[in-house]
């Protein structure tokens, strides 16, 4: 097994060489990851082999494919979403292909098609896991049970109705609105468009708590910016303007999910809205 925490270093080529896998001959080259695979960039190697494991026989048709899938290895829908698809679209240069085994396979597939459902996509042949070893002997597999107890999961978004954006509302309102939920906070983002012509959205500044409840200091900035990612089409209706806005982002966490329900654009003249976070340290709910 070749777990996917050692496949950066790759230190057992030379045992790999040595083994029944795939022999690339000389119908494949080694060529340098291009700069616009950002998603396969600080992996532990920088060549790939082309034709790649997707079958791509040029570097255009290799680009092309695989930016369309950065934007879901930035959402974190799994841990092994990157290693996973870079083995295949950008197979490390060596005399035998490593290809990914069926069980991470299957672990992308199940927490990453979600999202790609969220984005109005299903999870293509291409990747049908059928296609993978299920024999877990020379290929790329999950991490171990041990380093997932190491390390615990934090609570995730997920795929959503899109919460209410509300315009008119009063302290008393809002005050309800907190109290009806578990974490509540102030975050500024801003919205450009990228040279492909995508939207991104970055949080500026330092997430401010006004109801921080079950939330991680520490993990919280990443976790609406995942909830950013993954529900996109929520995130166009809320930014309506390329100007950096102050939010107010109110949710629930339950079961390791994450659940936004209310969002607030924070504005000078909403004095109610001012008035509601500096009463919330001292307001009871009933």
């Amino acid at each position: 097994m070749v777990p996917a925490a050692q496949m950066l270093a790759f230190t057992l080529s030379g045992f790999l060489k040595l083994t029944m896998g795939f022999d690339i001959g000389l119908s494949t080259k080694c060529v340098m990851i291009p700069m616009e695979m950002s998603m396969c960039h600080s992996i532990g190697y920088s060549e790939m082999r082309l034709p790649n494991l997707m079958g791509h026989t040029n570097m255009g048709d290799v680009i092309l494919k695989s930016t369309k899938w950065q934007h879901i290895v930035q959402t974190g829908c799994h841990p092994h979403a990157r290693t996973f698809l870079c083995s295949l679209f950008a197979p490390v240069c060596l005399d035998t292909f490593i290809h990914p085994c069926r069980s991470m396979c299957v672990a992308v597939r199940d927490s990453c098609a979600p999202v790609l459902l969220c984005h109005g996509q299903s999870w293509p042949d291409s990747l049908d896991c059928d296609r993978f070893s299920a024999a877990e002997d020379m290929c790329l597999a999950p991490l171990s049970k041990d380093y997932k107890h190491i390390h615990k999961e934090l609570p995730k978004p997920i795929c959503q109705t899109c919460p209410t954006v509300e315009e008119i509302f009063t302290q008393k309102r809002v005050l309800d609105v907190f109290c009806a939920n578990n974490f509540a906070v102030k975050v500024k983002l801003s919205k450009k468009r990228t040279v492909s012509g995508d939207q991104e959205y970055n949080i500026e500044c330092q997430v401010e708590f006004i109801n921080q409840g079950l939330l991680l200091p520490y993990d919280t900035r990443n976790m609406i910016q995942q909830w950013l990612l993954i529900n996109e089409n929520c995130t166009q209706k809320m930014t309506q303007t390329y100007r950096p806005m102050v939010y107010v982002i109110v949710g629930n966490i339950e079961e390791g999910t994450v659940l936004v329900n209310q969002v607030y654009r924070w504005q000078r003249r909403d004095s109610q809205l001012t008035l509601a976070t500096r009463k919330w340290k001292h307001h009871k709910c009933l």
